[in-house]
């Protein structure tokens, strides 16, 4: 799967992002909001990252900016299935970081998973430390459980509280999504 938005192509990565993907997220302050990555990451853990097999429900994507002179990798966004449900996950290199860029690149997957997914329900968390997540969480209408639970990150030295979210699919007021046959 592909997208496309104002500012933004959402695309699987591919063995040659190995150098930008490590150079993104690279960053303790990126890596340290994260449960699953390794740190320090360099270009082997991008490489085998992008290299790893992902389910048929299971979109991954690079976000790259296309609103400069040269499109630029600047974070990742996908859905992960895990043993209660599928979950949107995102992450931004600091230089990208309060543009709207995960807002922009979240409608996108969420209206992916509305329309073209088998899913009633999204769950995605933040660690209580990066409250900018939250709010991006919100503007796709993601609404807080009430749960917190204590994460772990490679990046931080102990756990930390994380704030659960969930998104109903099923209630959707907006438009359908356009396509091209």
């Amino acid at each position: 799967m592909f997208a496309r938005t104002k500012r933004l192509t959402l695309r699987p990565g591919w063995p040659e992002d190995a150098p930008a993907l490590s150079q993104a997220i690279g960053h303790e302050a990126v890596v340290r909001m994260l449960s699953h990555v390794p740190f320090p990451y360099d270009e082997a853990a991008a490489a085998a990252f992008l290299s790893s097999p992902r389910g048929a429900h299971e979109p991954r994507f690079q976000i790259v900016c296309h609103d400069g002179e040269t499109p630029t990798l600047i974070g990742g966004i996908g859905i992960t299935r895990y043993d209660h449900g599928p979950e949107l996950g995102y992450w931004l290199t600091p230089s990208a970081w309060g543009r709207g860029y995960a807002t922009e690149a979240g409608r996108a997957v969420v209206d992916m998973a509305r329309h073209a997914l088998p899913f009633a329900r999204l769950g995605a968390w933040h660690y209580a430390d990066n409250p900018a997540s939250g709010r991006v969480l919100r503007k796709l209408g993601f609404q807080p459980t009430g749960r917190t639970a204590l994460k772990r990150s490679p990046a931080r030295a102990d756990a930390a509280t994380s704030v659960e979210y969930t998104l109903d699919l099923t209630a959707d007021d907006s438009k359908p999504m356009p396509i091209a046959a």
